[in-house]
């Protein structure tokens, strides 16, 4: 899913094998990182990471930014 306004992007992206806060905050932290990510929010329970950047991103660097957070980037949710 991806909704876009005049200034950011909004895309949810599912990820496997989150658990807990500890790895909500490895996967936000690693996601946080990539150019033009003004925000996100990974969710253990549904395991979904909401992101919202300036434009859209390239779906490769997040799932290498999830892979760094240990984690497995299935696709968008």
């Amino acid at each position: 899913m991806s909704a876009q306004t005049q200034d950011s992007v909004t895309t949810v992206y599912q990820v496997t094998g989150m658990t807990c806060g500890h790895c909500e905050g490895a996967v936000t932290t690693e996601v946080s990182a990539l150019p033009g990510v003004s925000s996100v929010k990974a969710v253990a329970a549904t395991g979904q990471v909401t992101v919202i950047s300036a434009a859209p991103l390239d779906e490769e660097a997040v799932r290498a930014a999830v892979d760094e957070a240990g984690y497995e980037l299935t696709g968008r949710a």
